[in-house]
């Protein structure tokens, strides 16, 4: 049944893409606004889609520190789920993307509209400078910069180092950065196809306060973010040993 129910989640994540997003192409020819609303019918129709054929639900947790206001958001990051619900959880983010994504049909079409960062990984430091410029021209919006510290999906329960571009971000922008932890890999996985039911955890944590040194910023960050999603694995009753977590 899980093989099914992933299979048709699959139909209707993708197959809602293409058909959604060419109904509302009109909305990209308008304000930022309208493929917004766009953007979130299709996520409320996604989400109900995970729930009735995966029997996935998620849960918010640590609302009183979701930023209203400009931010750094540095989140784990284990799956498509969070690259997705950030937009239903945060008011108005900017996730920071890898270039490619923009030249995608449909996907990249919205991504671009709804104003997010998209980055050359293979440009060296002119990345980090465009990365920069355009997360302080966001944050000016008053909108939630989003990126995934370690740089790409971890297995839940697999280490990975946390990239310096983050700190880059924090430094240059000046605003306080929310860590984010998360449980999304045991449900949706990173890779792989079948999904499995139950409720992603998804935890927002304290604010690191602007003005730490990039050492302790780096070291208090990412000492938060695992401890927390640690937690969150223990919790769902998953210890996942060496070798899954190599896997």
């Amino acid at each position: 049944m899980r093989v099914i129910g992933s299979a048709l989640f699959v139909i209707w994540l993708y197959g809602l893409m293409a058909v959604l997003g060419l109904i509302c192409l009109p909305a990209l020819l308008g304000p930022r606004s309208w493929a917004k609303a766009c953007f979130n019918l299709y996520l409320v129709l996604v989400f109900a889609g995970l729930r009735v054929l995966c029997g996935i639900r998620f849960e918010v947790r640590g609302r009183e520190h979701i930023p209203q206001g400009p931010a750094l958001v540095a989140s784990k990051h284990q799956s498509m789920f969070e690259t997705l619900a950030f937009w239903q959880i945060l008011p108005d983010p900017a996730i920071i993307l890898k270039k490619e994504l923009k030249f995608l049909p449909v996907f990249g079409w919205y991504a671009m509209k709804l104003k997010n960062v998209a980055v050359d990984r293979s440009a060296g430091a002119k990345a980090l400078r465009d990365m920069l410029k355009a997360a302080r021209q966001r944050a000016g919006e008053g909108r939630q910069i989003v990126i995934f510290p370690q740089g790409t999906r971890v297995k839940p329960g697999a280490g990975e180092s946390y990239k310096p571009g983050v700190a880059g971000l924090y430094s240059a922008m000046g605003v306080p950065c929310v860590p984010v932890a998360l449980n999304s890999g045991l449900y949706w996985p990173g890779s792989g196809f079948v999904r499995s039911p139950g409720t992603i955890l998804v935890e927002f944590l304290p604010a690191i306060e602007p003005g730490l040194s990039k050492g302790e910023f780096m070291t208090t960050l990412e000492a938060r973010i695992e401890t927390a999603s640690d937690a969150l694995l223990a919790e769902a009753g998953r210890k996942l040993t060496a070798g899954e977590a190599a896997a």
